[in-house]
Formats: structure tokens, C-alpha cells, sequence
């Protein structure tokens, strides 16, 4: 079941996003080599406790961290561990905090020091590619649009793989709602979008094969052929005309500019 949300549900969703993006930019402010990512997750930990939220992930279906924490070639829910982080890692976090009922959860890509152009054009696109996919998620489209716009982006300009095992979904009281919305698919096709319905749209791309697996953990998932993966999620309002993004980059992206340990290269690319 889609359900559309009201005006004071979006409001209070707005407020968790915004938390999650003020969290991941406390995250860019101290993100370094030689960090772990179980130090991550204890700091993101701590933030959603002082704000008097729940961390959402943590006991998600027996998931036990505050945080995924996905490094060069793991996709998502990677679990934090105690390797210490070098220059040249890709970081992916995806954390969320459940406050007032609502969940705010979305994940942002870090590069760590100097990179090829090769990986941080796969960063810049994917970053691109989540813009494409909000800018059709409007009411009176419907998913395949949003999914289409991904796909080309991405897969058919660039010929990065696109994963097809995971994919966005509707956001709420629960951190999955109806619909899902996958980033490869055709225009017209799928649920047709109603204003006020929450999504959170996520490309997940990979820089070679769009195949991944699942380690033994259940969790962790890594490209099958070891190249990098890039994730980007924001959360999304669908409106008439233009979507409300919920969240908001423009915090973590201030925060990058102030850790001299982060390649931003690829925004001013």
C-alpha cells in the first residue's frame, strides 16, 4: 500500500532528514585516514541519542550497527570494522534516525584523498544521476520515469553497471514502504506517483559489471567483479511540477570543504 502523507507527517520527515544530513556532515568534518568505521558509527550513534531519536538501522532485521558503512567495492551494508581507512577509499554511509514516529535516512559518498579520473567520474555521476531521478519524481509521473532517468544517466552514457538486486523505496513509519523504485527501467511504466507520497531514490552504481553477491554475514554486498561502487540517497517529497527533497546535501557539501582529507575535485569538475 502507497501512502500519501500529510502535510504535518512531511514536515516532521523534513526534520529527520535534515538531522541525517546534519549527521553525515559531522561525519565529513572528521573523516580521515587511519579512522575505522566502527569510530563512525559509534559518533553517529552518539548524534541520534542527543537528538533523542532511535538509530533506525541498528536491529533492522538483526542488522547490529547504527550505520552502513560500504567502502570502494562493497555496494551497501557493509558492516563498520576496526581497518583503518586509507587515501584512495571510496566511503559510503547510510545511516537513518526514527523520531516522532518517522524515519529520515539517506547515505552520501566520500572520496579519501587522490583518486584516478576514472573514480571520480563514477562519484560525480552517480551524484548527477540521483538529481536526474528527482527531477521526474513528480506527481502524475510514475516510477519508471524516475528509474529510466537513472539508467540513461548512467549505464547508457557511461556504461557503468546498474545494480537491479537493490533499489529506492517508499519512506514513513517504517524505513520501507511501498513503492519500490529501482534505477533501471522504461519511461511510462510502473506506480504512477501521487503528491505527498515519500520516496527515497538511491542509485547504487558500479564502475564495471552491474552483478554483485552477498557475503557470509548476509549483509555485506560487493561488486562481483571488485571494482568500485558509488551510492547517493536522498529523501524525497513527490509534488506537482517539482519534488521537495527532504534532506540536504548542500550541509555535507559545506562540511567537505572543510577537511582537507576529502577529494571534492569532482564537484567543481
Amino acid at each position: 500500500m502507497i501512502i500519501q502523507k500529510t502535510d504535518a507527517e512531511i514536515a516532521i520527515m523534513k526534520t529527520n532528514a535534515t538531522l541525517v544530513s546534519q549527521l553525515l556532515a559531522e561525519v565529513a568534518k572528521v573523516l580521515k585516514p587511519g579512522m575505522t568505521t566502527l569510530q563512525i558509527d559509534a559518533l553517529c550513534k552518539t548524534f541520534i541519542m542527543d537528538q533523542k531519536g532511535v538509530p533506525t538501522f541498528l536491529n533492522f532485521h538483526g542488522y547490529p550497527f547504527t550505520i552502513c558503512a560500504s567502502v570502494n567495492d562493497v555496494v551497501v551494508h557493509g558492516f563498520p570494522n576496526e581497518k583503518e581507512l586509507k587515501d584512495g577509499d571510496i566511503v559510503s554511509i547510510d545511516v537513518g534516525i526514527t523520531r516522532d514516529g518517522y524515519v529520515g535516512e539517506h547515505a552520501y559518498s566520500f572520496i579519501l584523498g587522490e583518486v584516478s579520473d576514472e573514480i571520480s567520474q563514477l562519484v560525480k555521476v552517480t551524484k548527477e544521476a540521483l538529481y536526474k531521478g528527482i527531477e521526474q519524481a513528480i506527481a502524475g509521473n510514475r516510477v519508471g520515469d524516475i528509474a529510466f532517468a537513472i539508467q540513461q544517466h548512467t549505464e547508457k552514457k557511461y556504461g557503468y553497471g546498474v545494480v537491479r538486486e537493490l533499489v529506492g523505496h517508499g519512506l514513513g513509519k517504517t524505513m520501507h514502504e511501498d513503492p519500490q523504485v529501482p534505477n533501471y527501467g522504461r519511461r511510462g511504466t510502473g506506480t504512477k506517483l501521487n503528491e505527498n507520497v515519500v520516496l527515497a531514490i538511491e542509485p547504487m552504481i558500479n564502475m564495471g559489471k552491474k552483478e554483485v553477491y552477498t557475503e557470509e554475514d548476509g549483509w555485506t554486498i560487493r561488486t562481483a567483479d571488485g571494482l568500485p561502487s558509488v551510492h547517493f540517497e536522498h529523501d524525497v517529497c513527490v509534488k506537482k511540477g517539482k519534488a521537495l527533497i527532504l534532506s540536504d546535501y548542500s550541509l555535507i557539501e559545506a562540511a567537505e570543504k572543510t577537511n582537507s582529507n576529502l577529494n571534492i575535485a569532482y564537484q567543481l569538475a
